[in-house]
């Protein structure tokens, strides 16, 4: 019989185990894997370059008075989609949508002990549950619109589309 949580999630197919269909922002952001990081200093330190390259090509040969406001808007611009590409490759860890091995394990290890502890698996929410269900319907996908809006899930509820039976039971199993 299944939940409440995991019917609220569309079945999608994944060559990876499914981790959390809809992470919250702050787990997205510390399961960064370095190559994560790398990605994110690279396009921070791309676009300005590209954009100063692009200059030097110039059929005036000249640099203009506002080549280093550009510059800086640009590593803004970089930092920026950086972020959310390095946002993204994350988050498709989670989805199951690419190798995940080391965030399985972590994720098993931190709320198998939150489940020991007795705490709530993902955090505690003031928000009603109909809020809750919104916050979900909203941002669960949203990682794949970036480039529409940005829109990260900062609200805990419990739709994340796994069963969490699995996290219980070893904590039950060492009573």
């Amino acid at each position: 019989m299944s939940t409440k949580a995991e019917q609220a999630v569309k079945p999608v197919e994944r060559p990876f185990a499914l981790i959390d269909s809809d992470p919250h922002a702050k787990r997205v952001m510390s399961y960064m894997r370095p190559s994560d990081y790398a990605v994110w200093a690279s396009a921070t330190a791309t676009f300005p370059a590209l954009q100063y390259l692009k200059q030097t090509q110039s059929p005036l040969g000249a640099m203009p008075k506002h080549m280093g406001t550009a510059l800086k808007i640009g590593g803004f611009l970089g930092f920026v989609g950086g972020f959310l590409l390095a946002y993204q490759r994350s988050t498709f860890r989670f989805w199951g949508w690419t190798e995940n091995a080391q965030e399985v394990d972590r994720d098993y290890k931190e709320l198998s002990a939150r489940a020991k502890a007795g705490l709530p698996l993902y955090g505690e929410s003031s928000q009603p549950d109909y809020i809750q269900g919104v916050a979900f319907r909203n941002s669960q996908w949203s990682q794949l619109k970036f480039q529409a809006i940005p829109w990260f899930n900062f609200v805990n509820h419990p739709y994340h589309g796994v069963d969490t039976t699995k996290y219980y039971k070893e904590a039950a199993e060492k009573e």
